[in-house]
């Protein structure tokens, strides 16, 4: 069993990686908890049997106190990552470090440095590796049942809803107050596309923009805050009783510690839940697009899009012998062999729902690698540190409206 501390024990510190603990106290057992939050801080230790002693308000505390576990998570959000994640790995914790490691590129790079220099296991928040889904499409092309991999077409379907809650109104939405877009939301999806391609890439290029949820489509009369009598309330999808009231609990949490229809209406009144969607402080893009080419041919096109029905993942994979169809939500694969007409299914069915199963996933490799050193390509944190690199390339692209060349970008990085 390994031991752990948590600092940040917000939606994916209790509902993910604590879920998991929860589950499986024989694997391992969080002794340590930072939060501001009270109310948050002492349900995360109360769920795991934190002594009061080890309860703290803030990472500099816990992160001053000696040394008190195998690994450190860090859930915070993301602006608010490297100067503990730094602490920790000097102090000799592994650190579990959520998604997007840091909000710069160079923070990046030197985090991988850290842990290198000190000897201790970093690992990235980059659960969608471990899904049953996307490693069923790791071994398809491994195997080399299409063939040479030759194009990849993936889209991540954010869902009108989710881009309301998350990049309009909630903490993802402004590039300041977070990071862009394509790492808050998408370094999930670029670092498949490199475990995919198996090579590096060569060229990035990225459009995309802020094109609806602004100030210039507000509906004529329409309040800041949705609780204000708006006259649109019945048809607006974006009315925030109607969505709230009848949200997961993971979308409660941010709105309101207390999920009582009672205090959900209070903290929407005049809360950031509650803001109209195109009256508020967002810049982050609501789509996006990025062509990539990689060393050994393989050509990508991505898009990341708010507007649609379904929130999931969507990938086609197209080689020399045949092609992959995929529906994250649906588990569904159908492989296409060329000279036949029907594709062979195969469903690929999660243990559990959290990330189709890759919350459950990363967890056992965290413990895999602490207790037996079990390092391999899908836990190289060096990988991870790519794809967010690949993603700070896509954004220069995307504002420059230039081809970006990724091994010069990266080399002007380390300079």
């Amino acid at each position: 069993m390994i031991s752990a501390i948590m600092i940040g024990a917000g939606s994916r510190g209790i509902g993910a990686y604590g879920a998991y603990a929860e589950l499986n106290r024989e694997r391992i057992r969080f002794v340590g908890v930072a939060d501001p939050d009270p109310m948050r801080r002492g349900y995360f230790a109360m769920k795991h049997a934190i002594a009061m002693e080890n309860q703290f308000t803030s990472d500099e505390e816990i992160l001053m106190q000696p040394k008190m576990a195998d690994v450190c998570f860090i859930c915070t959000q993301d602006n608010m990552h490297f100067v503990p994640a730094k602490k920790a790995i000097e102090k000799g914790y592994h650190l579990f470090l959520e998604k997007p490691m840091a909000v710069n590129p160079f923070d990046c790079i030197e985090l991988g440095k850290i842990a290198e220099a000190n000897h201790v296991h970093l690992m990235i928040g980059h659960v969608l590796r471990y899904t049953p889904f996307f490693a069923t499409i790791k071994q398809l092309l491994d195997s080399g049942r299409i063939g040479r991999l030759i194009s990849i077409q993936h889209n991540e379907n954010v869902a009108f809803w989710h881009q309301a809650h998350s990049f309009v109104r909630g903490n993802w939405r402004n590039r300041k107050l977070s990071s862009p877009m394509i790492l808050a939301k998408s370094c999930h999806d670029l670092d498949l596309m490199i475990w995919f391609a198996k090579a590096h890439p060569i060229k990035v290029s990225s459009f995309g923009s802020l094109s609806h949820y602004k100030s210039e489509f507000i509906p004529k009369g329409a309040p800041k805050f949705c609780m204000d009598g708006c006259q649109y309330a019945k048809e607006c999808p974006y009315f925030a009783p109607k969505v709230y009231l009848n949200a997961p609990d993971w979308m409660k949490l941010p709105v309101s510690n207390d999920m009582s229809d009672d205090a959900l209406l209070k903290a929407l009144k005049k809360g950031p839940y509650g803001r109209c969607v195109y009256q508020c402080d967002n810049d982050v893009v609501d789509h996006q697009v990025t062509a990539i080419e990689f060393a050994n041919e393989i050509t990508v096109a991505f898009t990341m899009t708010g507007f649609t029905h379904e929130n999931t993942r969507t990938i086609k994979l197209m080689g020399t012998k045949g092609e992959i169809r995929g529906h994250m939500d649906k588990n569904i694969l159908e492989v296409y062999q060329f000279g036949t007409e029907a594709p062979e299914v195969i469903s690929t069915v999660a243990k559990s729902s959290g990330h189709g199963g890759g919350d459950e996933g990363i967890m056992e490799a965290l413990i895999a690698l602490i207790e037996e050193g079990k390092n391999t390509d899908i836990t190289d944190h060096n990988a991870s540190i790519e794809s967010h690199l690949l993603a700070f390339a896509a954004e220069e692209s995307r504002l420059s409206g230039k081809t970006i060349d990724f091994a010069a970008y990266v080399a002007t990085l380390s300079r």
